[in-house]
């Protein structure tokens, strides 16, 4: 079976600075990839270059086989793909359930909001999250563990196929991080494909069949959570860079 997502010689160059550099990389349908390295690795330019966020100085990025070059950011939502950030930014003034209805319509299709419908799969999306009792709170109120599963839950209204999270449990206690990784774990027990930025190792390792290393823009490992573990190069480049 070809790759969902496939990286093909990329790379992005900031004046002189590369950020990504020659970079290849392949992700199989219904993988949970990690995608680890020192701050400056490149992870978060990578994936702004998958979203559309940035724009490829040089090679391709290719989603069940078509290209997403050139595309913009809410073209490559619509083909399948959707980000997380580290910090999340709700609608302040809306309601959770609100929250994720608004992700699921388009600004053409803004009247349907009230289609049972949608409003249906909005509260199965809360459910998922573990968010249903709480559909009628503002983000405000909010513990930083439910305000992730909200962005998560966002996420998923858009449907997507490879759903990308940028550090799920940066800033959260060890039960908050024990819940979302119980969540991607269903994910993934469901078949979803996950990309997962995450400086939290032992927690990411735990979640993910395969890490990728980045450092300086460039792939210095490829394998299994063990093996990355035990490599020199990352432990040179980023584990041994914590205290």
């Amino acid at each position: 079976m070809p790759p969902l997502l496939e990286i093909a010689n990329l790379s992005k160059n900031f004046g002189g600075v590369a950020a990504i550099s020659a970079l290849d990389l392949a992700v199989g349908q219904g993988e949970v990839l990690g995608l680890i390295g020192p701050n400056g690795a490149g992870k978060t330019t990578l994936f702004s270059l998958v979203t559309g966020f940035l724009r490829p100085s040089e090679g391709d990025i290719r989603f069940e086989g078509r290209s997403l070059v050139g595309l913009r950011p809410h073209r490559i939502v619509g083909r399948g793909i959707t980000r997380t950030f580290q910090i999340p930014k709700p609608f302040g003034s809306m309601p959770l359930q609100n929250n994720i209805v608004v992700s699921m319509v388009s600004k053409a299709g803004q009247a349907r909001r009230q289609d049972d419908s949608i409003q249906d799969r909005a509260r199965r999306i809360m459910s998922t999250t573990g968010l249903e009792a709480k559909r009628d709170m503002l983000p405000g109120a909010l513990t930083q563990g439910d305000l992730k599963k909200l962005e998560i839950a966002r996420a998923l209204a858009t449907a997507p196929r490879l759903l990308l999270l940028d550090e799920p449990f940066a800033g959260l206690t060890g039960t908050e991080i024990a819940g979302i990784s119980a969540l991607i774990e269903s994910l993934r027990d469901r078949g979803m494909t996950i990309v997962i930025v995450e400086h939290r190792l032992r927690e990411l390792m735990r979640i993910v069949g395969r890490v990728v290393a980045l450092n300086f823009g460039q792939k210095i490992a490829d394998g299994s959570p063990e093996a990355i573990s035990r490599d020199q190069a990352v432990i040179e480049a980023y584990l041994g860079t914590e205290g």
